[in-house]
């Protein structure tokens, strides 16, 4: 049985395709060739394709592993979500929407 296909929002793959032209150019930068890069990732040549395509069909594991193989570049991973807007206005509004606790009369 195949694989469920992703149902992916235009922004999420265009931000994919964005990534994988970025890894791609980091590549290139550093005169690297994709058999390079591949054997380095442990992935054939034609995932490798994939990436720098931004395909969302690659596991996010094989983008690590690229992004490991051009020089440790796998670290950028870990500034993904670290400054959550979002998310700390919305546990500000929580907290600031905490009941008081009741003063103890003697």
């Amino acid at each position: 049985m195949g694989r469920k296909a992703n149902s992916l929002l235009p922004e999420v793959i265009s931000n994919l395709k964005t990534m994988g032209e970025q890894i791609k150019q980091a590549r290139l930068r550093r005169n690297l060739s994709c058999e390079v890069i591949a054997q380095r990732a442990d992935i054939s040549r034609s995932t490798l394709c994939e990436v720098e395509k931004g395909s969302p069909s690659v596991a996010i594991g094989t983008y690590a592993a690229v992004l490991n193989a051009l020089n440790g570049m796998d670290t950028d991973l870990l500034l993904i979500a670290k400054e959550d807007l979002v998310g700390r206005k919305i546990q500000d509004l929580k907290l600031r929407s905490r009941a008081r606790a009741l003063k103890d009369h003697d």
